[in-house]
């Protein structure tokens, strides 16, 4: 019993590391659909020629047709999307309706 009682002292025992699981980074929906905006443009071959960030705000054209989109956060937290264009319309009417559904998809809407 000596012998197992000075064997057993010598035994040391060593706990696993806590784990530690890192939370999913919160992207905000603003940052989402800006990504979402910018993409759908770029999907449709729209050339972008300004960004404003702060303002909400990208702009670009397509073979004379000029698009806007706009982002606004709403007091309830939700963002609103708008998408306009002008210029020689008539060339590609469909454009902005490709847009939407790009940006839809990218939202995975």
């Amino acid at each position: 019993m000596t012998l197992a009682a000075t064997l057993m002292s010598g035994c040391t025992y060593y706990q696993p590391a806590p784990v530690v699981y890192a939370s999913a980074v919160k992207i905000s929906k603003f940052d989402r659909s800006w990504s979402a905006l910018v993409g759908a443009l770029a999907d449709q071959g729209v050339r972008i020629t300004a960004q404003d960030r702060g303002a909400g705000i990208v702009q670009g054209n397509r073979e004379g047709i000029n698009v806007t989109g706009n982002i606004r956060t709403q007091a309830d937290g939700s963002v609103r999307i708008e998408f306009n264009t002008s210029g020689a319309t008539k060339r590609d009417p469909a454009l902005i309706e490709r847009i939407t559904r790009s940006y839809n998809g990218r939202m995975g809407r």
